[in-house]
């Protein structure tokens, strides 16, 4: 496979910090952007360390050949604080894509988390870390690592699919326990105004709930909840 190693363009930093403050806010914040009038990609399947991270920031992506497989630390020289990597290794079955001491390389360089779509180790080491990690799997045995001559077989900031699902670099990432969404800049502020519309919606429902309302009420003055 061609190393490729594109410059990551990213979404406005205000646009992108909106998102985070609803990640860390509120409720399932890939489902309420899921449920955006605009289209936002959604990805499930993957799990958390901690069902209690939440992350939300761009996608800093990486390609793996599944016959391919090697260390992805070079990621990390063009990593800035609040990416989000997105590693795409076709869930191979032959060996972890990330463990330890890749978490806390990428923790101490300011990384929101990882979203690895195969196989990870040292899971205890990570959650100990509490960096956000989603993965499909363990596996004790590591991959190979990188010879450093700028020929390893890796592709950095290159579109990536993920259980199906299309994510370009830049593409705000949303993730939880819930699983991803994926956010185009494109529709990033739509999707953010949908959000917040939501939200208001979604207190007042829970509001009249609390007071007593009955579901026929609800769907009566609100037609779906």
């Amino acid at each position: 496979m061609r190393t490729v190693h594109n410059e990551l363009v990213r979404p406005g930093a205000e646009l992108v910090e909106a998102f985070r403050e609803i990640a860390r806010a509120e409720y399932s914040p890939s489902c309420l952007v899921a449920d955006s009038r605009s289209k936002v990609g959604v990805i499930g399947g993957l799990k958390p360390v901690k069902r209690e991270h939440k992350i939300a920031g761009p996608a800093l992506t990486v390609h793996l050949a599944a016959d391919e497989l090697v260390d992805c630390l070079p990621v990390l020289a063009t990593a800035k604080p609040g990416d989000v990597v997105v590693v795409a290794c076709h869930r191979s079955p032959r060996m972890a894509m990330w463990g330890g001491l890749m978490s806390t390389l990428s923790q101490m360089a300011g990384i929101a988390g990882a979203i690895i779509d195969g196989l990870v180790r040292d899971v205890d080491e990570i959650r100990d870390l509490d960096f956000p990690v989603w993965y499909a799997g363990t596996l004790p045995r590591r991959c190979p690592g990188i010879t450093h001559d700028g020929t390893e077989p890796l592709q950095t900031n290159v579109p990536v699919v993920v259980e199906g699902q299309l994510i370009e670099p830049g593409d705000i990432i949303v993730a939880d326990e819930n699983g991803l969404g994926v956010v185009s800049p494109t529709v990033a502020e739509a999707v953010l105004a949908d959000t917040r519309e939501l939200l208001d919606k979604e207190r007042v429902i829970r509001d009249k709930i609390n007071s007593g309302a009955s579901l026929h009420q609800l769907l009566a003055e609100f037609g779906v909840i």
